[in-house]
């Protein structure tokens, strides 16, 4: 039995989303998430299938759930749900990983047929064309960085030191320094300041 689990915090929405899974898979197991802490709960609990996901829950917001999803579960596909709908939002999903983007506009028909299609292991998204300039610069540097390196960056982000982050992630603090070297190079940034500056910049969710 497929095991999928939906993160938004608008109960109304959160409502729709499932209805549109329980009827592309009417056999699935639903766990459903008003927040990114129940969502990485239902994760570490068990096998997941498919987890549709706000980009803006009450504790996490932009590309950083996403990004954290894929540094922590990279096997679990995920489907970014957004009332934003703006090209470079939907490539930028893309390009770090998610295996579809669903517009909250959507209808329902449309949200069943795109989580049929990514359950059967297809990438589904609005058509919005292939970055140009400086926005595919900007994430391909961003792709460029590893599972570990990512969750050191939205540590930065969140203003953590790095003894923190190495707590948070169970290294050494001589770890974090040698991953942020190749962070720094792999940004083209000098220090801390320009590489969450540059990482917001990307963060268009």
């Amino acid at each position: 039995m497929d095991r999928i689990v939906v993160a938004d915090d608008h109960p109304l929405f959160r409502e729709a989303l499932v209805s549109a899974v329980r009827k592309a898979r009417p056999d699935a197991s639903v766990v459903e998430c008003s927040s990114f802490a129940e969502a990485e709960a239902a994760l570490n609990a068990g096998t997941v299938d498919l987890m549709l996901l706000d980009l803006k829950l009450s504790d996490v917001e932009g590309m950083t759930g996403l990004n954290l999803v894929r540094a922590n579960h990279p096997a679990v596909p995920v489907v970014v749900v957004s009332a934003s709908e703006e090209p470079h939002t939907v490539r930028h999903a893309l390009a770090v990983g998610a295996s579809g983007f669903i517009p909250k506009s959507a209808s329902l028909e449309t949200m069943v047929e795109a989580i049929g299609q990514i359950m059967e292991g297809e990438t589904w998204a609005p058509d919005v064309g292939e970055a140009e300039g400086e926005e595919a610069d900007l994430q391909s540097r961003i792709a460029s960085l590893t599972p570990s390196q990512l969750r050191i960056l939205e540590g930065l982000k969140a203003g953590r030191l790095n003894k923190q982050i190495a707590y948070d992630l169970g290294v050494t603090e001589a770890t974090i320094k040698a991953h942020l070297t190749s962070v720094f190079r792999k940004l083209g940034v000098q220090n801390r300041t320009q590489a969450v500056i540059l990482s917001q910049q990307i963060d268009l969710g």
